[in-house]
């Protein structure tokens, strides 16, 4: 893995200094909105807002880049993330920042399109899964670190923002400077979303709910604890044991559901995250309980996302699953843009304890439909289960990366 890292070394660099400066603007924008007396709606919108640039990115970005190449096109996306990092510190409005955070969410596609490419093009097939690991690993724990430039503003409002900023642009060095080729994007389209639920009804239902979960999360996490008491610090604290908590659990649940009935994982994952959401709801102070559970939650809720593509991939053929990916990634984006509208109607209807039982509602429907299926149809056997495989939320650059599909490209290209 040693050496799998170091042949990256640049790209992850790169991902880690971009999530470690923009991982925690979620956050940071929900607290000061929060203190300047905005309502959960329009703090809720503004977390949509990012979302639906994600999405709209991910479907558009591919033109431009095969258009002027990846170095032209990173930087471009960098810049302008960058520019729009400093733009938050110059005015404080709802309106302005829904605006700023679309254009991130544009941005933050780009960007992984472009990291994602270069990583797959440099992966030899025998160190598919390191570099995999590698990314995961840089970019959960840029996000996670990052939380911690929240306590920045006790000494000036604007030092998160001009910080962010910093890292954002420094991240642009270590790509531009390196000697990787990359390919131009897939091409392919996904799968349609009526063939998806044909193959896989489970993993479709189950990655649209895990994105409204997270979006909520994402978006208002923040503002939940702030209004139980919370300071920045213990903000910054509790998002990055959430986000910890994430990474902890993946692979146990990866390797369980490696063994037995994949659905079967699944469906306790969101009893899991509905049990964790409910402690949360029920919660009322800060404390080491809060914390514990919120890092329950983070790694129940975290594993859902690639439990649920390795079931739909149970179900398909190899040459199929990057495909796939792309309309689960879309599935689970749109999810995340209506999770953050979604709890804050909860939010403004019952208080603080709103953004859980959204949560929770949301998982004990994807727990009832988990059950459900089970009854109506067999479980793959389990020697012809795809092995589980640990993938982030971001495009399907990323799935191009696993072994299991990718070595079955390799063995398809070669004469």
């Amino acid at each position: 893995m040693v050496s799998a890292m170091l042949s990256v070394r640049s790209l992850l660099l790169a991902i880690f200094m971009l999530m470690a400066g923009s991982g925690f603007l979620a956050t940071l924008t929900s607290v000061r909105l929060e203190r300047a007396g905005s309502s959960a709606l329009f703090i809720g919108a503004v977390g949509t807002a990012y979302f639906l640039g994600l999405v709209i990115g991910s479907l558009r970005v591919s033109r431009l880049i095969r258009r002027v190449g990846h170095i032209r096109a990173f930087a471009a996306f960098v810049s302008l993330f960058s520019a729009s990092t400093l733009t938050y510190a110059i005015h404080q409005d709802p309106v302005l920042w829904a605006g700023l955070r679309f254009v991130d969410g544009l941005c933050v596609a780009g960007v992984f399109v472009c990291l994602e490419s270069w990583l797959n093009e440099r992966a030899e097939a025998r160190s598919r899964g390191s570099v995999l690991a590698s990314y995961m690993i840089a970019l959960y724990a840029g996000q996670a670190i990052g939380q911690f430039l929240l306590n920045l503003s006790e000494t000036k409002p604007s030092m998160p923002f001009l910080v962010a900023s910093i890292l954002i642009s420094l991240a642009v060095i270590p790509v531009v400077l390196t000697r990787i080729s990359a390919p131009p994007p897939d091409e392919g389209t996904p799968l349609s979303i009526r063939r998806l639920y044909g193959t896989s009804p489970l993993g479709i239902v189950g990655a649209t709910l895990t994105g409204v979960m997270l979006g909520a999360f994402y978006a208002l996490g923040a503002v939940h604890v702030r209004r139980l008491g919370m300071d920045l610090s213990e903000t910054a604290l509790f998002m990055s044991i959430v986000i910890l908590g994430g990474i902890a659990l993946q692979w146990p649940l990866g390797r369980l559901s490696d063994r037995f009935d994949r659905r079967r994982v699944i469906v306790v994952a969101f009893g899991g995250a509905l049990a964790a959401s409910i402690a949360l709801a029920l919660i009322d102070g800060p404390g080491p309980l809060l914390l514990t559970f919120g890092a329950l939650f983070g790694g129940l809720s975290f594993a859902l996302y690639p439990l649920c593509v390795a079931h739909t991939n149970d179900h398909l053929a190899p040459e199929e699953r990057v495909a796939a990916s792309g309309g689960l990634v879309l599935l689970y984006s749109i999810g995340a843009a209506i999770g953050p509208l979604a709890g804050a109607v909860a939010m403004t209807l019952v208080g603080p304890s709103g953004l859980f039982a959204v949560i929770g509602a949301c998982a004990g429907m994807a727990l009832g439909f988990g059950a459900w299926r089970q009854l109506r149809g067999l479980p793959v056997p389990a020697e012809l289960q795809q092995s589980y495989q640990i993938l982030p939320r971001t495009t399907p650059m990323a799935a191009a990366l696993d072994p299991l599909a990718s070595d079955r490209t390799d063995s398809r290209e070669k004469p």
